[in-house]
C-alpha cells in the first residue's frame, strides 16, 4: 500500500469535485478511476478523475495499491476523522477554540435538537465511564 501523508490538510479547502470523489470512495470502500467515473454525476474525462484521485492521495485522504496496473484507492481516514478535523477548524476560527461555544451556537440556531443532545449526553457519559475502567 502506498501513501502520501502531508501535515493534516484542512478539509474546508477541498473543492466540490474532490468532495464528490472522496464520497464515492468512502461509500464503496475501494475504487479505481473507472469506478469513480461510472458513479460520479458529471461528464468527466478519465484523466480528470485520475488527477483528482492523485491529488486526494497527495493531501492524505486516500492511499492506493496496484492490481494488474490499475490503481485501487481506499480512504486513508474515516469520514468521521475528516469531519472532526473540519469541525476543529470551525471551533478554532469562529469559537476561539471553545467546543462549548460551538455547541451552544448549534443549539441556539436549532442545528441540534433536544433529542440529539440527550443522545450525545448519554454517549459522553458512557465514554467517561469506559475511560475510568
Amino acid at each position: 500500500m502506498e501513501r502520501n501523508t502531508p501535515l493534516a490538510h484542512d478539509p474546508a479547502e477541498l473543492g466540490d469535485l474532490e468532495r464528490d470523489v472522496l464520497e464515492i470512495v468512502w461509500k464503496r470502500g475501494t475504487a479505481s478511476a473507472e469506478h469513480v467515473r461510472e458513479e460520479i454525476n458529471r461528464p468527466l474525462k478519465d484523466s480528470t478523475i485520475r488527477t483528482v484521485l492523485r491529488r486526494l492521495e497527495e493531501k492524505g485522504y486516500l492511499e492506493h495499491e496496484t492490481e494488474q496496473r490499475t490503481f485501487i484507492y481506499r480512504p486513508s481516514e474515516s469520514r468521521q476523522r475528516v469531519a472532526g478535523r473540519a469541525v476543529q477548524q470551525i471551533v478554532d476560527w469562529f469559537c476561539g477554540g471553545s467546543v462549548e461555544e460551538l455547541l451552544v451556537g448549534m443549539v441556539d440556531s436549532k442545528v441540534v435538537g433536544r433529542a440529539e443532545l440527550e443522545r450525545l449526553a448519554r454517549r459522553i457519559a458512557a465514554a467517561k465511564k469506559e475511560s475510568k475502567s
